[in-house]
């Protein structure tokens, strides 16, 4: 084993190595396996990163988990009330996962600005409500306060407000339809906007204003005590499958449940598929990695084949010659990975920090620059695989240092 690797190491960083022929061959290796992990590290980072971004914004607006009376589990507007003395609420008590649980009522009205109209869902949320969330998508004004008094303090998206023609500051009137009887005279409510938020989710920012819920209760004519549904939020996403069916087992019969992965199936069907890109990706730079390493391999075997033939004349088993440039090539493959890490992370950090990448078309990501998530587990795992996968690759084209005759190769030129 002393002498594998005695030789290794004189095969590596030897003088005469470095004006071989194979010199360049094993530089380009080298660059290529650096330039994969970059890639692979870049693919993976900023599908995980858009997957994130995504399913933040979709449960901002939703919750993870929404709990309803089951006659209103086919409309996005509160109908039938649901009263807040639960077991699950304010908090889960019997439940783990759980960050927050949050009341909530939707009614659906009509803006009516100077010269033009929109239709809306007036969002009603309280002082439980988890505005952490939101804070990112704030771009004018501040966060409603509902702790206090019944008030006329609402959040509107920047889509609504450039249809509307309105301001941070502007007053404005809302109709509701009364649901018991739509035929009377719609219930006016007059709205004072005190932030304009934009999640670049148009389907939510063209739909959502956040009001007082105490506004929704009384065009309602509900109690004090009763809202239009519960929104769950979990400490992961990747739980959400589970805990959904321990929430729906944990709620009285009356009581019904969804998730957002179910609510919006496809946009999370969209996003599943960067998965499968990513995996394409890693397929491709691996094997582009792989095939540079046997070229380098094969080089470095034709020009040391009088080397080989000396060691099996001396005795040396072919396996053992074999080990010999097999070390040789994991080393190569770990200056590699070093340089691939070196500078593929770096540019993450520096992605993650300052966004300077940013997409063409933000309305079909959802986002404006190129989100960035780091595992470093994986990251980890990546480097392993890449390693043991090149290796193996490496295992065939080196099965041709048992072909080569001690004789012939010590008089080979």
């Amino acid at each position: 084993m002393n002498l594998e690797f005695f030789i290794t190491k004189r095969l590596i960083t030897g003088k005469e190595n470095k004006s071989s022929i194979s010199a360049p061959i094993i530089k380009i290796a080298i660059v290529a396996i650096a330039l994969s992990v970059i890639m692979m590290l870049f693919a993976i980072a900023t599908g995980e990163g858009l997957k994130e971004k995504v399913r933040e914004k979709v449960a901002a607006f939703n919750g993870h988990i929404q709990i309803y009376n089951y006659d209103n589990n086919t409309s996005d507007v509160s109908v039938v009330p649901v009263s807040i003395h639960q077991e699950f609420y304010p908090k889960f008590k019997n439940i783990d996962g759980i960050s927050h649980v949050q009341a909530i009522a939707n009614k659906g009205g009509i803006i009516i600005a100077d010269d033009t109209f929109e239709g809306i869902i007036a969002k009603g949320v309280g002082a439980d409500y988890n505005w952490n969330v939101f804070e990112e998508y704030i771009v004018e004004g501040r966060l409603p306060n509902y702790n206090g008094k019944l008030n006329e303090e609402v959040l509107l998206s920047s889509l609504m407000a450039n249809r509307l023609q309105l301001s941070l500051g502007d007053k404005f009137s809302t109709f509701f339809l009364k649901d018991d009887n739509p035929s009377q005279t719609p219930n006016r409510r007059n709205f004072t906007i005190v932030g304009i938020y934009n999640s670049r989710f148009e389907e939510f920012d063209g739909t959502y204003v956040f009001v007082d819920i105490r506004h929704i209760q009384r065009i309602n004519k509900w109690k004090k005590d009763e809202v239009g549904s519960f929104e769950v939020f979990l400490n992961s996403f990747d739980d959400i499958d589970a805990k959904s069916k321990e929430i729906y087992g944990a709620t009285l019969s009356t009581l019904d449940s969804n998730n957002i992965k179910k609510k919006y199936s496809s946009i999370f069907e969209w996003i599943s598929l960067f998965d499968f890109n990513v995996t394409g990706i890693i397929g491709i730079m691996i094997i582009v990695g792989g095939i540079n390493m046997i070229t380098a391999l094969l080089v470095l075997i034709l020009e040391r084949t009088q080397m080989i033939g000396i060691l099996k004349a001396l005795g040396a088993a072919s396996w053992s010659v074999r080990k010999i440039f097999l070390y040789n090539a994991i080393y190569l493959i770990c200056i590699g990975l070093f340089w691939g890490n070196l500078i593929g992370l770096g540019l993450l950090f520096l992605q993650d920090k300052f966004k300077f990448l940013k997409f063409a078309d933000p309305k079909e990501y959802y986002i404006e620059y190129i989100p960035i998530h780091i595992d470093f587990l994986v990251v980890v795992l990546l480097n392993i695989g890449v390693i043991f996968l090149c290796l193996l690759m490496l295992l065939l084209p080196s099965y041709i240092i048992t072909r080569i005759s001690p004789v012939k190769s010590i008089k080979f030129e």
